[in-house]
């Protein structure tokens, strides 16, 4: 867990996340760390997590200085422990007296120059990364989500699980399972609600790829033509806040051209 002290920073631009608690799975990378910064602007609590301790202890650290007096704390949770998982919602909801959000960044990708040269050791890989990850968050965080009045379950993907490309077997295929599996999380969230529309939403977020400073820096003279920004989709997942659940629950938000 990161321990430094935080820094005065700039305003708050609050609204429907003023004060929420939202958890963070994936947060060690470009995307978690634009999640972080943009959700503590808010005025969000943030409770992040990832496998990686460094890095998640850099945007732990860059959202407390840019955003003096913002609650933005990690911790190292390996997220392919079920129970881990669990016990990461139950403290979550514990500690702060309530979940309102979790924003699913854990990713990964492999690939291969054909179908017939298709690794199923790449399979193996990405369905933890990819689909275990998703399950584990998803089972542990429903209940305080649905306990929410305006709780968020976000999941990004990609377009190729639409479209799979003969060298993207097992990476589409596994994007493709966790859009479905999100995807019954919102038909519970809507069965749940016995009074009215679900106060809960379950929401995929689709991208090409995503793009970073730090990747245009690496190669200046690339394209990356199609691409989203970090900070364009972490603007893009806060916004859900912004909308009923029943407008966004069950739903796919392209920010790339949909396939």
């Amino acid at each position: 867990m990161s321990t430094s002290t935080p820094a005065p920073g700039g305003d708050r631009n609050g609204g429907a996340l003023e004060g929420a608690v939202v958890a963070v799975a994936g947060a060690g990378g470009p995307a978690g760390h634009a999640t972080l910064l943009r959700l503590a602007e808010a005025g969000a609590t943030v409770v992040a997590a990832d496998a990686d301790a460094e890095r998640l202890a850099e945007g732990v650290d860059a959202a407390r200085f840019a955003h003096g007096g913002a609650t933005v704390i990690g911790d190292t949770i390996d997220l392919l422990d079920p129970a881990a998982a669990r016990e990461w919602a139950a403290k979550t909801e514990k500690d702060f007296g309530r979940v309102d959000g979790l924003v699913h960044l854990v990713g990964g990708w492999r690939g291969s120059a054909s179908f017939a040269e298709t690794d199923l050791a790449d399979w193996a890989l990405l369905h933890d990364l990819l689909i275990r990850t998703v399950q584990h968050t998803s089972l542990a965080f429903e209940a305080p989500l649905t306990r929410s009045p305006n709780g968020r379950f976000v999941l990004i993907s990609a377009a190729g699980a639409s479209r799979p490309t003969a060298g993207n077997a097992a990476y589409a295929a596994a994007k493709s399972a966790a859009e479905a599996w999100t995807l019954a999380l919102g038909d519970s969230f809507r069965r749940t609600a016995t009074d009215g529309p679900p106060s809960a939403a379950a929401t995929i977020v689709i991208v090409k790829a995503l793009v970073s400073d730090a990747m245009r820096d690496a190669r200046p003279g690339a394209a990356f033509a199609g691409f989203t920004d970090v900070r364009d989709l972490a603007d893009a997942v806060c916004g859900l806040w912004d909308r009923p659940a029943e407008e966004v629950n069950g739903t796919r938000l392209w920010l790339t051209p949909q396939q």
